[in-house]
């Protein structure tokens, strides 16, 4: 059955497409125009204003787009969205969003002592593997993926301790909790092992877990997250089944799978650049002492 009986307003969410609108817009205002009403401001830099966008344009694509209903009909799906708003989105606004910026945003009285604590490499990660974690718990996911105020709250609570978790490895601010050399890939290896445990539970289970995926009145009630009521009342639906013919064990171990591969893709990443710099920092401090040890010896060549 084809997804575009739910209609426009689900399968492209318009409002959620304004509000990213006016967020991009918003940003380059600030940034660009009144950038002098902050201190310490500077340019933007061509690749600040290329990260934020590319967040932006994921942001709308996997919970604006027909990518978000289809995260109510497979599970697999759901996990993508999942990969994709806690492991790259992050880390690309935080790159996106100038250094001054930052200071000014972090420097607010309660934003200033939230951000001091949840940002502690140590209370990083065990704020946001354990909240993600909690959340794959079947009875919780379940209540959550049914009621909008729960999912609204908890998706942007869990969104903030993915930039926490992110912030130690990819934030350049100085006097800010960040981590340096071999500590960020203890670090990685030590987000990658907590994540695990959530991953091979949905991987190995024998049975599918959750609700909202197999049992057709909880499935239902699910939907009405992302497509209106009204709409919903004039469809006969009986079930996920409709739209796919995936099994929901296979869905659900396919989502599980497709989770820990674009973690490790991701973090693959993130360590070959922690070792690219490792290594121009080496040739750059080689070459500084190789000068230094060849002035010693020809000081005349200073003459």
């Amino acid at each position: 059955m084809p997804l575009k009986i739910f209609g426009f307003e689900a399968l492209w969410s318009p409002f959620f497409f304004v509000a990213i609108l006016f967020m991009t817009t918003v940003y380059f205002l600030v940034t660009v125009k009144w950038r002098h009403d902050f201190q310490n401001n500077e340019p933007l830099k061509k690749k600040e204003g290329v990260f934020f966008v590319i967040a932006m344009i994921l942001l709308y694509v996997i919970k604006g787009s027909p990518v978000d209903l289809m995260g109510h009909i497979l599970f697999s799906v759901h996990m993508v969205q999942m990969a994709v708003l806690y492991l790259l989105i992050p880390p690309l606004l935080i790159v996106g969003i100038p250094s001054w910026l930052w200071q000014f945003i972090i420097k607010q009285p309660v934003v200033k002592q939230i951000f001091q604590f949840g940002t502690k490499p140590l209370i990083a990660l065990i704020l946001f593997n354990g909240m993600f974690s909690f959340y794959h718990m079947p009875m919780i996911f379940d209540v959550i993926k049914t009621d909008e105020t729960l999912h609204g709250i908890y998706t942007f609570v869990l969104f903030i301790f993915a930039i926490f978790m992110w912030w130690p490895l990819v934030n350049k601010l100085p006097g800010e909790n960040r981590l340096h050399g071999l500590k960020k890939v203890g670090y990685i290896f030590a987000d990658g092992v907590l994540l695990t445990p959530a991953c091979a539970l949905i991987i190995f289970a024998e049975s599918p877990m959750y609700a909202t995926y197999y049992d057709a009145s909880v499935w239902l009630q699910a939907l009405t997250l992302c497509v209106p009521i009204d709409t919903l009342a004039g469809l006969n639906l009986s079930g996920p089944e409709l739209f796919t013919d995936m099994p929901p064990i296979e869905d659900q171990q396919l989502g599980g799978v497709l989770m820990k591969i674009i973690q490790e893709i991701v973090y693959g990443v993130v360590l070959a650049q922690i070792f690219f710099e490792w290594y121009r920092k080496e040739q750059v401090e080689s070459d500084s002492i190789n000068e230094q040890a060849l002035l010693a010896r020809n000081p005349q060549t200073t003459e």
